[in-house]
């Protein structure tokens, strides 16, 4: 069985800068943002984001080296977790980093006693749909897709996981 040395933290501004490097195209950055803050990354977009205080944001590191990086986001009024802006360095990529952590940030969500966990993808990432369905995530109901979706700039997948 392979070791893995991958663990999670709390997000530092002296990550931003790796992170905000790791989308290659203005694609991956829509990919990963699910909207536009433009490419490259201009480390800014972390100090918005995190100013949010139901936004917990995340650094998986092998080590020292950060290779991926993701929020939770606590909704008490609707009684669940989002997991968002998941992202994995390019080079980590395709290796079961992202599914790790997934995983990893699940457990953390986990943490808050709420009963549900959604992400949402944009229905071209492919490779993110697979990741989610591999932490055991699964597609929310058509009716479902459709009240999540109104109001949004994109028509996303969303998925599911029950938390406990």
């Amino acid at each position: 069985m392979e070791r893995r040395s991958e663990f999670l933290l709390e997000f530092r501004e002296s990550d931003a800068r790796e992170v905000a490097g790791w989308p290659t195209s203005t694609e991956d950055v829509r990919r990963w943002a699910g909207s536009d803050p433009g490419w490259p990354v201009d480390v800014s977009v972390f100090g918005r984001w995190h100013a949010e205080p139901d936004v917990k944001p995340y650094v998986m590191r092998d080590g020292k080296t950060p290779v991926g990086y993701g929020e939770v986001w606590i909704d008490e009024a609707e009684q669940e977790i989002e997991l968002a802006r998941i992202l994995v360095n390019p080079a980590r990529r395709g290796r079961g980093v992202g599914k790790l952590l997934v995983r990893l940030l699940l457990e953390r969500a986990s943490l808050y006693e709420l009963p549900d966990a959604f992400v949402r993808v944009v229905p071209d990432n492919h490779a993110a749909l697979a990741c989610y369905r591999g932490a055991g995530f699964s597609p929310v109901s058509e009716s479902e897709r459709e009240e999540f979706n109104r109001g949004q700039p994109v028509d996303y997948v969303w998925m599911h996981c029950p938390l406990g």
